[in-house]
């Protein structure tokens, strides 16, 4: 009897991101630790874009774009994210991004979303997400707008009057 050859660990990269550097990507990179463990994959690369918003295009974000560099390449197998929103808020990105991995035959992983594109229903859950955080983008804008608008109406920057606060004639005396 032939003994069957042990199948080959997957290899992925991960890739995570924060938008302010005040902020960290450690909670991020315990948790898909812990997902690859799991699954029994090769961690290979990690891609870290600390303090660059996702609002920004691959030219701005330099991990980002070396980590497809490193996919073309076939570097590895599956690129696992916490969540969509660390990708991208452009849904047209996102669409992009997943087209570029796919013709690479390289996978995606999304752990918040429980997302795997190996399968027809996790690409379709993919463009779902990436349309809502293309929406959540869009609303927080409006909000930011808004109040600028808001501010710029009372003729300062912060919405308060510039100089010291008014005193009552009480506390004055």
């Amino acid at each position: 009897m032939k003994q069957r050859d042990k199948p080959m660990k997957k290899r992925v990269a991960f890739y995570v991101r924060v938008s302010t550097d005040g902020q960290s990507t450690e909670n991020q990179m315990m948790e898909l630790e812990r997902v690859a463990k799991q699954r029994d994959w090769e961690v290979v690369a990690v891609f870290d874009d600390n303090g660059v918003s996702g609002s920004k295009g691959r030219t701005d974000r330099k991990q980002f774009d070396e980590m497809i560099k490193a996919a073309t390449r076939g570097e590895f197998d599956i690129v696992a994210a916490w969540h969509v929103d660390r990708l991208g808020r452009s849904m047209r990105d996102l669409l992009n991004f997943l087209a570029e991995l796919d013709a690479v035959g390289c996978h995606l992983y999304l752990h918040v979303q429980s997302i795997d594109t190996t399968t027809p229903q996790g690409k379709m859950l993919f463009q779902m997400y990436g349309m809502f955080s293309e929406f959540e983008r869009s609303m927080i804008q409006e909000r930011v707008k808004a109040g600028l608008a808001r501010v710029r109406k009372h003729g300062t920057k912060s919405g308060r009057p510039l100089g010291r606060p008014k005193v009552t004639s009480k506390i004055e005396e």
